[in-house]
């Protein structure tokens, strides 16, 4: 369906890392797009504020002699050597290029007291560099587009312009032929730690942030209808989870109390019925014989054992009614078999009974496990044909139960273990409730109960893990 959402996308870890994603090659395509208007870009952005600042450092480093005139340009620490030093540098940087920069300072009149290459006509005589106001100017020399900047200094009552220039073509070589490249690498490096380093840390973050919910997921999906008790820690989760799982908390505090209320009434009610049917048998039983009596007391006798059954389903759904031990699994097959004898007898099927030698020892509640076993092989006798026999194999592990009946249609058998379904070659009517108690009893005690066709018969299986037959027997 085109309106169902791929299962990963409505993964949280998913949003959250494509959100990342997406963030950092927005911000990578902004530097990008940055980087090129500025260094693409021909206006002051670029090259006037370069040249701004360098004429403002220049005029923070200005020197004066004792009488304040310009001398250089250097720090004014008493440091000869560290002086001399900067002024032989800065000479020989503007004598390299001087047709490409300059700088000169300026009295108030506009005479130049100080240049960097006096003998360069590099200065035109009139123009807005001349006229000696603070702020950023263009010129040409020599057919070369130039780019300045004015800067004031005041010393000793005079104030003093210094000038500073700087050819375009020089600025274009520099950032093209440097910046350009240099920032390339710096934003291919930014790219690889973004998606290397932080893109990994981000992932292995999430995933130890969202373990909790993991946890907590693997928890609520162990919850049934016999852990309804169990609630789920607020602990380690999220606070933004937090508000949730206590909703969630609520949910089963209610649906508790609903499920033991059912329980509750099925028990009482399965109780109160169980003296008036009792009441009317005896009523029966002690009127003349009649053929409406014959019928009315079989129809008792059904109720009965409905009644019977649903108490045993009430006990069975209960896990604090079980009470652990060990117990020798041939004796409580050889018990209810005795139990079921003359039923079998009855119906002319012959029950053929593993040998008691081994002992094998089960940790179950001993009257639940022969509710079981009685469950299991009474159906088995209900379904077998009269000369053919029900068998019964037993082992550490696992339990067989197995009739040469008609068996059960293979798409019946999912339905064999819910209440109140009945077999279509049954004997009698039964109460459609065995296989349902069974069921409740083997998940009890964290077993398994399965059926299949064995052609002919049904072949019903009890299995235990295989971890709990290393339990000891008590000496």
């Amino acid at each position: 369906m085109r309106f169902v959402k791929m299962a990963w996308l409505n993964s949280l870890s998913v949003k959250i890392l494509i959100a990342y994603a997406g963030g950092a090659v927005l911000s990578i395509l902004l530097i990008v797009a940055t980087a090129v208007a500025v260094l693409y870009t021909r206006g002051d952005v670029v090259y006037g504020f370069d040249v701004a600042d360098t004429t403002r450092e220049l005029a923070g480093e200005l020197r004066f002699d004792q009488d304040g005139m310009p001398v250089g340009i250097g720090s004014d620490s008493p440091d000869s050597d560290t002086d001399a030093d900067f002024d032989a540098e800065a000479k020989q940087l503007f004598e390299s290029l001087k047709q490409e920069a300059a700088f000169r300072v300026l009295d108030a009149s506009g005479k130049v007291v100080l240049a960097s290459a006096p003998d360069v006509a590099f200065w035109p005589v009139s123009g807005p560099e001349v006229r000696l106001r603070p702020g950023r100017f263009e010129f040409q020399h020599e057919g070369v587009e130039m780019r300045g900047a004015t800067e004031s200094v005041q010393r000793d009552g005079k104030v003093w312009y210094v000038q500073f220039a700087i050819s375009k073509r020089f600025l274009r070589l520099m950032y093209q032929e440097f910046a350009l490249p240099f920032s390339g690498a710096g934003l291919t490096l930014f790219t690889l730690v973004l998606f290397l380093v932080f893109g990994p840390f981000v992932y292995f973050t999430l995933r130890h942030a969202l373990k909790p919910l993991h946890q907590l997921s693997d928890a609520a999906a162990g919850i049934s209808p016999r852990s309804l008790h169990v609630r789920l820690s607020t602990g380690a989760v999220p606070g933004e989870i937090a508000p949730l799982v206590d909703s969630f908390n609520r949910v089963l505090e209610r649906l508790e109390h609903g499920y033991r209320t059912q329980q509750e009434f099925l028990a009482t009610a399965a109780h109160e019925l169980k003296t008036p049917l009792a009441l009317i048998r005896a009523q029966v039983e002690l009127a003349p014989p009649s053929p409406e009596g014959g019928l009315l007391l079989q129809d008792v006798e059904h109720m009965s054992r409905q009644v019977q059954q649903l108490l045993l389903l009430a006990e069975a759904s209960e896990a604090q009614n079980y009470r652990p031990t060990t117990v020798d699994l041939h004796e409580v097959v050889r018990h209810a078999a005795g139990y079921l004898q003359r039923m079998a007898d009855a119906a002319h099927v012959r029950l053929d009974l593993p040998p008691q030698n081994p002992a094998v020892h089960w940790l179950a509640d001993r009257g639940a496990l022969f509710t079981l076993v009685k469950n299991l092989l009474e159906n088995a006798i209900q379904h077998a044909p009269a000369g053919t026999a029900v068998s019964v194999e037993v082992d550490t592990t696992s339990m067989v139960v197995r009739d040469w009946g008609p068996g059960v249609p293979e798409d019946q058998i999912p339905s064999m273990f819910a209440r109140f379904w009945r077999g279509t070659h049954r004997r009698d009517k039964g109460a459609g409730l065995g296989m349902a108690i069974c069921l409740e009893i083997a998940q009890a005690h964290g077993w398994t109960l399965t059926a299949s066709r064995a052609r002919p018969g049904l072949r019903v299986v009890l299995e235990r893990p295989a971890h709990s037959a290393a339990e000891q027997v008590p000496a």
